[in-house]
This record gives C-alpha cells, structure tokens and sequence, in this order.
C-alpha cells in the first residue's frame, strides 16, 4: 500500500491531473471564441457556418470549417499559451544563471583550483 501512495502522491502525477482539468476548461474556452470567430467571418461572409458550401457538387465547406477552426484554435494556443510560456521559461532561467552559486559550491571550487594547481611530486 506504502508503494501505491506514494505512486499517488508523486507530484508529476498531481500535476498532470491538474493540466488535464485546466486543458479541458481551456479546450471549452477556445471552443466558444471559435464559435465567435467564425460567426463574426459568417457575417463578413454572409455565411455563417461554410457546412452547406457545395462548389460543383464537391463537399468542401465541411473541410473550410474544419480548417478555420484549426488555423483559429492552433493561433489562440501559441500566442496565449506557448508565447508566454517561453518568455516566462527565458525570464527565469535568466534569474538562475544571474544568481551567484550557493557559498559552500564557491568553496568547492576554490578548493578545486588550488589542488589543481599543487605540484605533484614522485617520491
């Protein structure tokens, strides 16, 4: 049982619960401003929904939704997800490598040095 809970517990597993709810919760937001953009390209179009488009009795207007839905939800993911995603990773690992190493790292490679440089003599 030890085992099992500490499957449970581990922090990859809690955290890949969490980005599953919040990508269900963002999949239905993305899903309505879609919606949205399609409807608003529908009345600059004069048709709101492309199902029904049939040139030459060929069904394309099911693929052109399918590809505006894509092209718009592919957009909404990089520039409000992936975009400041990579700023935010850049920012910080900024910080990290500004920061100085921890003092007792600053020793080790004093210590390091100065052994390197020692001359080593046969006896």
């Amino acid at each position: 049982m030890k085992g099992f809970k500490d499957f449970i517990m581990r922090g990859n597993l809690v955290e890949l619960a969490v980005a599953f709810v919040m990508g269900a919760a963002f999949a239905s937001v993305v899903t309505t401003f879609t919606a949205v953009l399609l409807s608003l390209i529908g009345k600059a179009g004069g048709r709101p929904n492309f199902n029904s488009y049939n040139p030459g009795g060929v069904p394309v207007g099911v693929f052109l939704t399918a590809l505006i839905s894509f092209l718009i939800l592919a957009a909404v993911v990089y520039f409000f997800v992936v975009k400041p995603y990579e700023a935010a990773r850049t920012r910080f690992a900024r910080q990290e490598e500004d920061a100085a190493p921890p003092e007792d790292v600053q020793l080790l490679k004093e210590i390091r040095d100065l052994l390197a440089g020692r001359p080593t003599g046969t006896m």
